[in-house]
């Protein structure tokens, strides 16, 4: 379980329209905007922040897996993300490797990092 996840955006306002447009398939919205700092959450406190790159040299690539509650949510993220102009990495589908009911999608945000919506309920 996580408390938290942070990420680094070279264009801020850019990937805050990328994720206002994608975490709200899925329940989340922002609930704090403190200018260089954006949090999102679901549950009335941000647990998921992105900022304006402020450290570090390079890229170095981030995966970050919000929960979908259902198949529908994943396949809405998806959805939300390729109108955002998204790479597509993997389309909505099953991985049982990972899991018998694993449902998931996978695109890349505006920074290039992995983002995945994923539900674990069966069909």
């Amino acid at each position: 379980m996580l408390e938290h996840v942070s990420i680094q955006c070279a264009d801020l306002s850019r990937s805050a329209a990328f994720y206002d447009a994608v975490l709200a398939p899925l329940g989340g919205r922002r609930i704090a905007d403190f200018g260089d700092v954006i949090g999102y959450g679901a549950s009335g406190r941000p647990d998921f922040w992105i900022g304006r790159h402020a450290n570090g040299d390079g890229f170095r690539e981030c995966h970050v897996a919000f929960a979908a509650a259902d198949r529908p949510a994943v396949r809405a993220f998806f959805d939300a993300a390729t109108i955002a102009r998204a790479e597509v990495l993997h389309e909505p589908q099953l991985w049982p490797q990972y899991h018998q009911d694993y449902y998931a999608a996978f695109v890349r945000d505006p920074d290039g990092n992995n983002v995945e919506a994923v539900c674990l309920v069966a069909e």
